[in-house]
């Protein structure tokens, strides 16, 4: 779940000055593609260029500000997103790799603790230039990852009929039962949904990512009914809306335009997702069932990965043996962890046990950072 809705809230004097301070200039060639350079401050959000050749193209996302950034592309609709980077810390410079095809994207900085944003329109023109996908083994990526997306949108709305009948018969053991063995489903595919912002709001916010004078809705509405409250009194209009979202969410999946950069990018955000997230205990604040979804991210990388591994191992043989080998070390510390048919809770784990996890995420996430421009520019 993100750490707050994906809503594109645009202060028309931020995207004035965003318009402005954006350079109206061709980005800089390179051998694999565009260069962007992005600098993200303080209620300010300047791109080198607002006008980049169809293809690969890299954003060099430089945060000059005092607060921890995040970096986003947008389809012409201005809500669907095509890539993201997050946890941009103060001083750092983070790069983003994304493939567009010719027309129009629009980009938007924003902090990471607020919904506003400043967004800037950008020309995407006709370049010539073979996209990604047609290298075979990057098409054959795409279609394996389409494959596993499918399976895991079919088994969530299966489960989510199975959930939102427990809600609404009232019963509370069932309903807690089924819920972090069907969230899952949705944790695998995050980066996947969350590109429909609207529905990762409606089906995913946490209490705390509600907005004034908006209905808070979704998993975690229900989740504190069934840890919290105890009672599932009063949820049945909530259930019903999580399954006509879910609903909704399996329609527009076939919609999304698969790339191998929104696959490796995806990656590295349930990664990060996992960092921000997970090892922290912020997500499932009410039923501690954190290390279901920790493994459902760790799952989701892994399909992303092994989608791409054998463009990798072509591209960047190295990198493909590190990553099998810090998957294979996190993998060992969750199995450490399991018990039953899921794991223990949350608040059974030591500080060891969470430092363990946090430096074995850590070990996969820097390297993983790295897949996207490995694979597309190999």
């Amino acid at each position: 779940m993100l750490l707050r809705a994906r809503a594109l809230a645009l202060p028309s004097v931020l995207l004035a000055a965003a318009l402005g301070a954006s350079a109206c200039s061709s980005a800089d060639a390179t051998a694999s593609g565009a260069r962007v350079g992005v600098t993200a401050g303080d209620g300010t959000c300047e791109l080198t260029a607002t006008s980049v050749p169809a293809g690969v193209v890299t954003f060099a996302v430089q945060n000059t500000g005092s607060q921890v950034a995040e970096f986003y592309v947008y389809a012409a609709d201005g809500t669907t997103i095509l890539s993201e980077v997050e946890n941009v810390g103060p001083g750092v410079t983070r790069e983003l790799v994304v493939e567009l095809a010719a027309g129009t994207a629009k980009t938007t900085c924003r902090p990471s603790d607020g919904v506003d944003g400043i967004s800037t329109d950008l020309t995407v023109t006709a370049s010539g230039a073979l996209s990604a996908t047609a290298k075979p083994s990057l098409a054959q990526a795409v279609e394996q990852y389409r494959g596993f997306v499918a399976e895991e949108t079919a088994a969530l709305l299966a489960g989510t009929e199975a959930f939102v009948a427990a809600v609404k018969d009232g019963d509370v053991a069932q309903a807690k039962a089924l819920y972090p063995q069907v969230r899952t489903h949705w944790e695998r595919i995050e980066p996947v949904v969350e590109s429909f912002a609207d529905l990762d709001y409606s089906l995913d916010a946490r209490e705390d990512g509600v907005e004034p004078g908006t209905q808070w809705t979704g998993w975690h509405r229900l989740e504190k009914a069934l840890w919290i409250d105890k009672s599932l009194t009063g949820m049945t209009p909530v259930a019903d809306q999580l399954l006509a979202d879910t609903e909704d969410l399996v329609g527009r999946i076939p919609s999304i335009e698969l790339s191998p950069s929104l696959i490796g990018n995806g990656a590295t955000a349930l990664m990060e997702e996992v960092a921000t997230g997970k090892v922290t205990g912020e997500e499932e604040r009410y039923s501690r069932t954190d290390l279901w979804d920790f493994q459902a991210n760790v799952d989701g990388a892994r399909a992303a990965y092994d989608a791409l591994a054998p463009a990798l191992k072509d591209a960047d043989p190295g990198l493909a043996t590190t990553l099998e080998s810090r998957f294979a070390a996190l993998q060992a510390k969750l199995d450490a962890l399991k018990q039953d048919d899921g794991f223990v809770l949350y608040d059974d784990l030591s500080k060891a046990q969470v430092r363990e996890l946090a430096d074995a995420v850590d070990a996969l996430a820097e390297p993983l950072s790295n897949l996207t421009a490995s694979v597309v520019n190999g």
